[in-house]
């Protein structure tokens, strides 16, 4: 019955692991000689990590993001546009509450990417658009490789110290999109390997994940940044992120409905477009930030772990209140 009982509230082990993560490298962080072998690690399974996403998103789907339009412009609208802007202003109106840093990672989450599988899989829960949830997740996180860095740099540049120059421009091609370029063109002769790999390849991407979460903390300690943290602080904090989740869902919902969507492709925006990835948010920033990526990425993993305990119960009012179950009557609200 306990188990149960986690298993509701927790739906994804993965969140369990990120909170390990952070703890770990909040409570026993390497040396700040270890810190930069710990660093380059993590650059070279990040590496590897955007080569794995280029080998095995197929070219076929690449082609159909690009020349699909529809829900797919309002996925990528609401990703880069709308919640950037919504995250921005949580930062200037009421962010005073936070250390710099946090409030700079408060609207840097709000610039990342969807997710791609919970995207999907709560898609196909609530009865949305499955096939526009697949084409829109690839599209905005192959977007991403470009997009978030540039308005991190535009919007962000002043306070976080990123900017897009010469050195960014080839840390990011270097890191991001040569490796996913040549995953892309190793297709041929790896696809079907890492179609035959597919656990042990997700297994891999977890790890990556988690080993840039946890050098991103260790680094954050041994600069003494995680002193800002109080529980004060952390309260603020999740306010605001609740408040940047309630912007979310609501507003993918009837962002949907002005564009008149209709109800799969609006409940796909939702899912699509409300949740944020820190598969690529977290790799990103300890190329962005470097050394103050621990406190930056930390509104990102906390929005990761609500926007999926969110996640579950609203794909099942969704599915509740779905024609079929409903004699034909259509839900007007999320």
């Amino acid at each position: 019955m306990r188990l149960a009982m986690i298993s509701r509230l927790i739906p994804d082990r993965f969140v369990l692991l990120l909170f390990a993560a952070v703890l770990l490298g909040w409570l026993l962080p390497v040396t700040e000689q270890g810190l930069a072998i710990a660093q380059n690690v993590s650059f070279i399974v990040i590496f590897g990590l955007f080569f794995l996403h280029g080998l095995r998103l197929p070219r076929q789907e690449v082609v159909k993001a690009a020349r699909s339009w529809k829900v797919q412009a309002a996925m990528l609208a609401f990703s880069f546009v709308a919640m950037p802007l919504a995250g921005l202003a949580l930062a200037k109106g009421i962010g005073w509450m936070l250390p710099p840093a946090l409030a700079t990672g408060l609207v840097y989450c709000a610039m990342l990417p969807s997710t791609v599988q919970s995207a999907i899989s709560y898609s196909s829960m609530g009865g949305g658009n499955v096939a526009a949830s697949v084409v829109g997740a690839a599209l905005s996180n192959l977007s991403a490789i470009a997009v978030t860095p540039t308005l991190v740099a535009l919007v962000l540049g002043a306070v976080s110290g990123v900017t897009i120059g010469s050195e960014t421009i080839v840390r990011i091609a270097t890191m991001l999109l040569l490796p996913f370029a040549l995953g892309q063109l190793a297709q041929g002769w790896l696809g079907g390997w890492a179609h035959r790999q597919k656990a042990i390849l997700s297994f891999f991407d977890r790890l990556v994940i988690l080993i840039a979460v946890y050098v991103a903390f260790a680094g954050a300690v041994n600069s003494g940044s995680l002193s800002a943290l109080d529980l004060g602080t952390m309260a603020a904090l999740c306010a605001l992120l609740g408040l940047l989740l309630a912007f979310a869902f609501a507003g993918a919902w009837f962002f949907g409905g002005l564009l008149g969507l209709d109800r799969t492709d609006r409940i796909s925006l939702v899912f699509a477009g409300a949740q944020k990835s820190i598969a690529t948010g977290a790799p990103m920033a300890a190329i962005l930030f470097g050394s103050s990526a621990g406190l930056i990425v930390l509104p990102a993993i906390i929005y990761h772990m609500a926007q999926l305990l969110l996640s579950a119960p609203l794909a099942a009012r969704f599915a509740l209140s779905s024609p079929s179950t409903c004699d034909g009557e259509v839900a007007d609200g999320a």
